[in-house]
């Protein structure tokens, strides 16, 4: 079997394993391999194959990375802001315990907020969940 196809096999095969992945990473992988594969085709020795494949991996799946970075929206850390959760209890010093999300979580009481039965997540302190009577 001639190399350019074991190199077109490699690019099928990554690209393949990349659409079960989505990430375009093995993307870039699998069109240095295919270029090596076209370089194989033209006559290119084993050597220049493998630096043309290589070089090219590197190179692509960088832009790819950089690309990936431009199209990411930041958005807040937290999906949790803004969503509603019922009071069940307020301790003495200020602290409830409140359902959300099938479970029970300590929350406080954000500043300037006043109780209320149903509160909404304004920010959160490691586990424990801020909260205020109105979204922000």
């Amino acid at each position: 079997m001639d190399a350019y196809w074991l190199w077109w096999i490699f690019a099928a095969v990554t690209i393949a394993i990349e659409l079960m992945a989505g990430t375009y990473y093995l993307l870039a992988v699998g069109a240095a391999f295919a270029i090596g594969g076209f370089a194989a085709l033209f006559g290119a020795t084993l050597p220049v194959q493998l630096t043309v494949a290589g070089v090219l991996a590197v190179v692509l799946t960088m832009l790819a990375h950089r690309w990936r970075l431009a199209r990411t929206t930041p958005g807040d850390p937290s999906l949790d802001l803004g969503q509603a959760v019922r009071v069940l209890d307020w301790s003495g010093d200020g602290v409830a315990r409140v359902s959300y999300r099938g479970t029970q979580w300590d929350a406080e009481l954000a500043p300037g907020a006043a109780r209320a039965e149903t509160m909404y997540i304004v920010g959160t302190r490691g586990s424990t969940l801020l909260l205020a009577d109105r979204r922000a």
